[in-house]
């Protein structure tokens, strides 16, 4: 089995228990949850509003990227992610994951806790909370993305999750669900991190709060990709359906000091 890394330097029928994250349909409202903000990189504050027609650089479309994956670094300014650091902050996070988490677009359910009994694991992802819709202070993220060609005007992304990631956390191997459209962008704030991708022997997207995300039959090709901070990664064709991602928990060197990293993950719904 052999790794392929990328140094920093290098540059249908849905299963119900995911489809009802992000389904369209009437719903309770969420309780918000508040919480102090946890420690980050230091940052400067500026008091200005994101450059709009800021462009993305130069694609970095390396040999060994997974089939239809690319990564754009300075995909924002300093600034920029200044900016959003410290909207994210004040809002109200998720917490019934390992992670922090908040939800943009659609419907979600909370996770049961692992000691949950069926029962109860049943109650907790019967109840489907409304999302609140993406909010302003990210427009000029999906503005940048339509106008550098990732998205249209009629295919927008509809959903955003935001997770928060420090010294241990990280995210099981998995396919982004098929009910979504392509592409899937993500944008790391703060911290830079590799992911990890797994070559899959057909496209599939099975869950991993199932389990069959983890019985989904492998090649063994891996390969590692570097997500620089501040910087933006686009999921197309076969890195989106044949290629699970994950980020490994038991990376910890180089977090240290407060390390933290965000990202902002953009879906959209499939158009007829």
């Amino acid at each position: 089995m052999t790794t392929i890394a990328i140094s920093p330097s290098s540059s249908s029928n849905k299963r119900k228990t995911l489809h009802d994250y992000f389904a369209t349909h009437s719903a309770s409202p969420l309780k918000k949850i508040k919480l102090s903000p946890t420690t980050h990189d230091s940052l400067p504050k500026p008091s200005i509003t994101p450059n709009q027609t800021q462009k993305p650089s130069t694609t970095s479309n390396l040999p060994n990227l997974p089939p239809g994956l690319s990564f754009h670094p300075n995909f924002i300014t300093p600034a920029e992610e200044s900016t959003l650091h410290n909207f994210l902050d004040c809002e109200s996070w998720r917490t019934d994951l390992s992670r922090r988490t908040l939800h943009y677009g659609g419907t979600y359910c909370f996770m049961p806790p692992r000691t949950a009994t069926p029962s109860e694991r049943k109650a907790i992802e019967s109840q489907i909370y409304t999302a609140s819709p993406i909010p302003p202070e990210l427009d000029f993220l999906i503005t940048r993305m339509i106008s550098a060609g990732f998205y249209t005007e009629r295919n927008k992304p509809a959903f955003c999750i935001v997770n928060e990631y420090v010294p241990g956390h990280g995210i099981s191997a998995h396919v982004e669900n098929f009910r979504f459209g392509e592409p899937v962008c993500a944008v790391t704030l703060a911290g830079s991190d590799v992911m990890r991708f797994h070559e899959l022997e057909k496209a599939d997207d099975g869950s991993v709060r199932t389990g069959k995300a983890g019985k989904a039959p492998r090649t063994g090709v891996k390969r590692d990709v570097w997500l620089e901070r501040r910087g933006m990664m686009v999921m197309t064709g076969e890195s989106r359906r044949r290629w699970q991602h994950e980020i490994t928990r038991g990376r910890v060197k180089g977090k240290e000091g407060g390390w933290r990293r965000v990202s902002l993950t953009f879906r959209t719904d499939v158009k007829d």
